[in-house]
């Protein structure tokens, strides 16, 4: 990820510690070899943030959180939250998703379904990511802080 990605997911924890402290966030925090762009834990729960950015295939982290949880790398906790944030860029100019959004939340809510404990959340980030070398878009910052708002409501 890029600096204004690094900042993105900066803000999101920064936000989440103010609204939901009974966790402990943490950004990249690895389960095997995958990081979790933000993560909040505490002796029960684990909530796991995926920021999906401009990845090509955004199925794939979260559905290692789920094959991870099925085999019991998180069963030290009660609860699981996954939360998958999309970008402006999986959105379509006519209206819509793009299949892989599509795709990556059929996936997510099947697995949800299918491992114990574990649940899942796709949520709208309302930034477009700007193009390399772009100007990072007004109000990005409030826009975090309303994400934030939402995931902190989920959990």
């Amino acid at each position: 990820m890029g600096a204004f990605a690094d900042a993105v997911r900066d803000r999101l924890r920064d936000g989440l510690e103010q609204r939901r402290p009974s966790l402990d966030w943490e950004t990249e925090r690895y389960l095997r070899r995958t990081p979790v762009d933000v993560a909040g834990r505490d002796a029960t729960r684990f909530a796991a943030v995926e920021v999906e950015w401009r990845r090509a295939d955004p199925v794939n982290n979260t559905a290692k959180l789920f094959y991870y949880a099925e085999d019991g790398e998180l069963d030290a906790y009660d609860d699981v939250a996954v939360i998958q944030l999309f970008s402006g860029y999986y959105d379509l100019a006519s209206g819509g998703v793009s299949s892989k959004r599509e795709v990556a939340e059929f996936v997510g809510e099947t697995a949800a379904e299918s491992v114990e404990r574990v649940s899942y959340r796709p949520v709208a980030l309302p930034i477009e990511p700007p193009k390399r070398g772009g100007d990072r878009p007004e109000g990005w910052r409030d826009r975090i802080d309303e994400t934030a708002r939402e995931i902190a409501s989920l959990l």
